[in-house]
């Protein structure tokens, strides 16, 4: 579970900031929105709001960063650039740090980059403030490209944990790698926290863009039937005119043709190095394509859905076929599953795109008149619909403003102390809380003066 994050000298972001998901204690609304972790509350959703070039997706696409930077293990060589361009400062780092809890315990992870070298690096377990926080690992890395690395003393007072740290800095520790997933993989006793630490960001954490698309709709679909009911029966509730969903099933050679023998091989050797034994290729028309290896053979899988027709029948449909709408519902499928059964953190950019109104603030109601969830949802959104006190605390909504410097600044709504009965939709609107787009200069455009004849 998210409780903050922090930024500076990233995108838009010059000044440090945090986002965070900690429950301002005044307000009594939606108790059932709170978590509690060993009398420590945090907030189950967060929406935030902005004009368009405020920042809101830059604070996505940041934790989106964070997360490739452990998992793939390199800083990317064009993060460097991805500095605050209004920063005069060559020399002033990027941060990007977040705390999080994993398996019941709290972490604290944090990177400071310089022209895509890794100054600090530390993991910590938090004492939440309310204790001191307990070292896992903290490396530097001087101007001249050599780290050093400290470990809680355990570690360091082990001779056989000593050898290994010295060849790690010989052999494997580089200044534009972090060392987060070399010591996650390492079987060191004394490594076992980061171990779990490790896990928030290749398993809880789950960044969801525009364009994001979901891998393995139609392997889940046939082969989990708790699954397939819950996915049928959310598209169906959404009276979209979906009567069910399919999963197409034939043999690869079937689908490709025994012809394309030398492209085939190649793609059972790129299926068998997946981790799942699963690969999704998209083909030019649009149709997403599922290569799986089941029970010693190579299937291909797709998804189709059932329309209701006139009277009782009933056509399929390839995805190709479907609107932008009902592809993005389908994304969301195993996102509300995870949250509402798991302790998942789902991040997603543009929660509305290409989604009626009403609807996604139908599910979005859903999820927060749950009392059995158990993840945390947080999206960006222009929508204004949601902008209730039914479906919000006052500390889950966020505004992100791009100040007089051009830099994205980050505040809660909670910080105006509302009265828990105002319409936030009409202040928002009425700009009371900042955070929209300013439209004045619009009335003086004269757009006739550029038309040519």
């Amino acid at each position: 579970m998210l409780i903050r994050f922090v930024i500076k000298n990233v995108f838009s972001f010059g000044e440090q900031k945090e986002f965070n998901t900690l429950p301002n204690n005044r307000l009594k609304t939606l108790e059932h929105h709170r978590y509690d972790y060993d009398g420590f509350g945090l907030l189950k959703m967060s929406a935030l709001y902005g004009a368009n070039g405020a920042g809101k997706s830059n604070l996505i696409k940041a934790m989106y960063i964070l997360q490739n930077l452990v998992i793939r293990g390199k800083v990317p060589y064009r993060f460097q650039d991805n500095f605050f361009k209004f920063n005069t400062d060559p020399d002033e780092q990027q941060l990007l740090a977040v705390e999080f809890f994993q398996g019941g315990i709290p972490f604290y992870y944090g990177l400071a980059i310089l022209q895509g070298r890794i100054v600090t690096e530390e993991l910590y377990r938090s004492g939440l403030g309310r204790e001191k926080d307990a070292l896992l690992f903290e490396r530097h890395t001087d101007e001249q490209g050599q780290s050093s690395l400290r470990f809680q003393d355990e570690f360091e007072q082990d001779e056989k944990s000593q050898v290994l740290k010295s060849i790690l800095l010989e052999e494997f520790v580089k200044a534009e790698e972090p060392v987060f997933k070399l010591l996650a993989k390492r079987d060191n006793k004394y490594l076992s926290g980061v171990k779990i630490a490790y896990n928030w960001f290749s398993e809880t954490l789950q960044i969801l863009s525009p364009q994001t698309k979901v891998v393995g709709l139609a392997h889940w679909i046939e082969t989990e039937p708790a699954f397939k009911t819950y996915a049928q029966d959310l598209m169906c509730s959404m009276n979209i005119g979906v009567e069910s969903l399919v999963t197409q099933k034939v043999e690869m050679e079937e689908f490709f043709g025994k012809d394309n023998e030398n492209e085939l091989v190649e793609l059972k050797r790129k299926v068998e190095k997946t981790e799942m034994k699963m690969l999704e290729l998209e083909a030019r028309s649009g149709e997403e394509i599922l290569v799986v290896k089941e029970n010693g053979k190579f299937w291909v899988k797709t998804l189709k859905i059932n329309h209701k027709g006139k009277g009782e029948s009933v056509v399929q449909f390839d995805l190709k076929e479907e609107s932008d709408g009902t592809i993005r519902l389908l994304d969301f499928v195993p996102a509300f599953m995870d949250i509402i059964s798991d302790q998942r953190v789902f991040m997603i950019d543009e929660i509305e795109r290409s989604i009626h109104p009403l609807l996604i603030k139908e599910l979005v109601r859903k999820f927060s008149h749950d009392t059995e969830s158990q993840g945390q949802l947080i999206f960006t959104t222009h929508e204004s619909n949601l902008l209730d006190q039914e479906l919000f605390r006052q500390d889950e909504i966020w505004f992100v403003e791009k100040n007089k410097e051009g830099a994205s600044d980050l505040y809660s709504l909670s910080d105006f102390k509302e009265h828990k009965t105002i319409d936030i939709r009409k202040g928002y609107l009425s700009g009371r809380y900042g955070a929209i787009p300013f439209l004045g200069n619009l009335s003086d455009l004269n757009w006739h003066e550029y038309v040519t004849e």
